[in-house]
């Protein structure tokens, strides 16, 4: 599955020592291989953070990826737990007439064919 951006919406004002600091992104094709992508590093971060899931040359290609983990690296004030209030992934635009490499009969598998 391409993506190209992870938002996430904190608020240091509200929080404060619930606010990460330091952000990783991992990601992969299954549990077992997940890989670092991005680490951030936030101060005092209020509203929507950006974090691009893109390659950083150019062409920009999207990450190609079936599992995304978020982890909480470091918060503010050296706090102990985390308020992230929302997280939102976003991917390219594809054609919904497009045609699936493999062929999807089932209902219960085509449940798990797109990131929602």
């Amino acid at each position: 599955m391409p993506l190209l951006e992870l938002h996430m919406h904190v608020d240091y004002k509200l929080d404060e020592s619930y606010t990460p600091s330091r952000v990783s992104v991992r990601a992969g094709h299954t549990y077992q291989d997940l890989k670092e992508v991005r680490v951030v590093d936030l101060e005092e971060p209020s509203g929507w953070v950006v974090i691009p899931l893109t390659s950083e040359s150019w062409p920009y290609e999207p990450l190609k990826a079936f599992y995304l983990q978020l982890a909480v690296l470091a918060n503010h004030q050296n706090g102990r737990d985390t308020h992230i209030r929302q997280v939102k992934i976003w991917s390219p635009r594809t054609d919904s007439n497009k045609t699936l490499p493999c062929s999807i009969g089932t209902t219960q598998m085509s449940m798990y064919s797109t990131v929602r």
